[in-house]
């Protein structure tokens, strides 16, 4: 066999082994790569994927509502964040994510709702307790009468 069959066929044996590995639904790392690149639409279609063959990733539906949070698509990235919360309901920075749409949204009792969940969980974003504290005391109710 010639040097040139040889690499034809190691070459082709490596294709066949990365795609099979892909196809058994090993997305998520090439996905994150891509996205701490900054590779929104590359990463966002390889996080979908990762969904298709990993319907509980949690931390695929997380990053897709980041991407969704970039592109100011509010409603594809509040239905990330609630499958996230679903599927792995001490996600701190989901949650974290789903209080801030909420303040802007002005439902503050989903807030405080969320918030009495987030203090209980919070690991690494505790810190952000104070700053929703803050903001939820700094709102008067309106009154209309």
């Amino acid at each position: 066999m010639t040097y040139v069959k040889k690499l034809l066929i190691s070459f082709i044996l490596y294709f066949i082994f990365y795609s099979i590995s892909l196809a058994n639904g090993n997305y998520y790392k090439e996905a994150k790569k891509k996205y701490d690149k900054g590779e929104l639409e590359n990463s966002k279609f390889l996080f979908q994927k990762n969904i298709v063959f990993n319907p509980k990733d949690a931390k695929s539906y997380l990053y897709l509502a980041k991407i969704f949070n970039l592109e100011e698509n509010e409603k594809e990235e509040l239905k990330n964040l609630e499958t996230t919360l679903l599927l792995d309901p001490a996600n701190e920075e989901a949650m974290y994510m789903l209080i801030k749409i909420k303040l802007k949204k002005s439902n503050y009792s989903g807030v405080e709702d969320l918030k009495e969940k987030f203090v209980i969980i919070c690991k690494d974003l505790c810190d952000k307790t104070k700053e929703i504290n803050d903001i939820l005391k700094n709102i008067e109710p309106k009154n209309d009468s």
